[in-house]
């Protein structure tokens, strides 16, 4: 699948800069990318995921890090979404050292998601901060805002230390960021989705 910027670009727009599929507000960019052009080439939804080893309890698990789920506002409504996601998880299944998709994202579209075959899961999940600490911008008081920016996930980020791996999106000193409770969401490759393991999940870097 190859790599393109797609309708994201508009999305967003009034609450953020241009979507950039390279640098998605902060999260870890796709390295796999699901596009779903319509009839003069223009790409009018999108899906991408990134493989990645993460932590889940004591166990290290393979997943397809899944982000930059977008479909263009003027075909909602048309199972473009839909597309779009059964293409990416055809590649996830592909590919043979990914064992789950995992994503987070915003409490008013979870249903989609489990519609498009993911299983909510309840997790505290630990991340690499989207944003440094040093690269915030103050509130108009002066003080600095909360770890990280709004964004589409739209999941807080609750609290932060600083970091021991991972890169964030611009320099700075990176921060480990917790978040309980925030709608995750998994995608069995291999098995069943009782088998993913329990206890808390590291990202080893940025969300995507």
């Amino acid at each position: 699948m190859p790599t393109s910027r797609p309708c994201g670009r508009r999305e967003y727009f009034d609450e953020h800069e241009p979507w950039d599929p390279d640098h998605p507000y902060g999260y870890s960019p796709a390295s796999m990318h699901a596009i779903v052009d319509d009839a003069a080439g223009t790409v009018v939804a999108h899906v991408g995921f990134q493989p990645r080893e993460i932590t889940v309890g004591d166990s290290s698990t393979v997943v397809a890090g899944t982000g930059g789920v977008l479909v263009d506002a003027r075909f909602r409504g048309r199972g473009l979404g839909d597309l779009a996601m059964s293409t990416a998880q055809a590649a996830m299944r592909a590919n043979q050292a990914l064992e789950y998709g995992y994503l987070g994202c915003r409490e008013e579209v979870v249903p989609f998601y489990e519609r498009t075959g993911w299983h909510r899961i309840r997790v505290t999940e630990q991340s690499v901060s989207r944003t440094p600490a040093t690269r915030r911008t103050p509130t108009p008081d002066g003080t600095p805002p909360p770890s990280g920016t709004p964004a589409p996930r739209g999941a807080p980020e609750t609290s932060a230390t600083p970091a021991t791996s991972g890169t964030p999106a611009t320099s700075g000193t990176p921060e480990t960021v917790l978040e309980h409770g925030a709608p995750v969401l998994i995608y069995p490759l291999r098995g069943d989705v009782h088998a993913w393991p329990p206890g808390p999940v590291d990202l080893r870097g940025r969300p995507w």
